[in-house]
């Protein structure tokens, strides 16, 4: 079985890396933005003539929230064009498509957990581009997971959590908003729970293609979140609490995105960790 991973260089693509050799079974093609540039559709048909992967993992994404905003094209051409030509490689090929998105597809004013039937109300840029991006899957090939998932964090990349750990190391105090609402992801979960769809039998796999939340189980503010990193790593820091008005950004983030992940449990019988115990477990770099 040959999986092909888009956007290797990128936190996920990073986190997949560090554990696919724990699966013999899987034969991991990993491809740098460099190396296969889903921007362009003829380099996407040249990779997948040459490798024919089963299965295409895309990681590959804007995910600068606030500089899309500005960067418009920039982020379309990534998040809506670059996945339409993977989803129309992908049914040439006859391969399995499963496409990371995101919570910010719903707009936070919901007051519970966000299921997969939710009708989704995109208030940025980024948000409506990863949006489209899911509709241009569903539009061209029907053999696709489109997995949304948020605040994805681990020691690999760019994130919230490495982002803490080293203004904790450098300040003595810090401002985080406390009135977001959400729930961290470890990354290293959410490829174990990628691979376990693939390992999923494939005469069940063909009808349960469609969209699932992950995340890891719990929900939190972005001030608990970083509470909890300067626990765990012993950093000593005056940590206070603001609000969302009090420090604007570009772009408007979701106040309440916790994703309900009954579906994808039920489905493919995978067990969710709680996030705080996944951050003991992953959290010291």
């Amino acid at each position: 079985m040959v999986v092909l991973v888009t956007g290797a260089n990128g936190q996920l693509g990073q986190a997949l890396q560090s554990i696919y050799e724990d699966y013999p079974e899987i034969q991991f093609v990993f491809s740098s933005s460099s190396e296969l540039d889903i921007t362009k559709q003829n380099v996407c048909s040249s990779v997948f003539k040459k490798i024919k992967p089963n299965y295409c993992i895309n990681t590959a994404a804007y995910t600068a929230v606030d500089k899309a905003e500005v960067e418009l094209k920039k982020a379309f051409e990534i998040n809506v064009k670059g996945v339409e030509n993977l989803a129309n490689v992908c049914k040439e090929y006859n391969t399995i498509l499963i496409h990371i998105s995101t919570d910010f597809v719903f707009d936070g004013q919901s007051s519970k957990a966000y299921t997969e039937k939710d009708i989704p109300n995109p208030k940025g840029v980024y948000g409506r581009t990863k949006l489209d991006g899911e509709q241009k899957i569903q539009n061209n090939w029907d053999k696709h997971f489109i997995i949304r998932t948020s605040w994805v964090y681990s020691q690999f990349g760019n994130n919230f959590m490495k982002t803490m750990i080293r203004l904790g190391n450098e300040r003595e105090s810090l401002l985080v908003v406390n009135d977001q609402i959400g729930t961290p992801t470890n990354a290293v979960d959410l490829s174990r729970s990628l691979i376990k769809i693939i390992l999923f039998p494939n005469d069940k796999q063909q009808k349960v293609f469609g969209i699932y939340n992950f995340s890891n189980e719990g929900f939190c503010s972005w001030f608990d979140f970083a509470k909890e990193i300067f626990k765990i790593n012993n950093i000593q820091i005056d940590l206070k609490p603001i609000s969302t008005l009090s420090y604007p950004t570009p772009a408007e983030r979701p106040k309440y995105s916790v994703l309900d992940k009954t579906k994808i449990k039920t489905i493919f019988d995978i067990e969710i960790n709680d996030w705080k115990d996944s951050l003991y477990k992953h959290v010291q770099i």
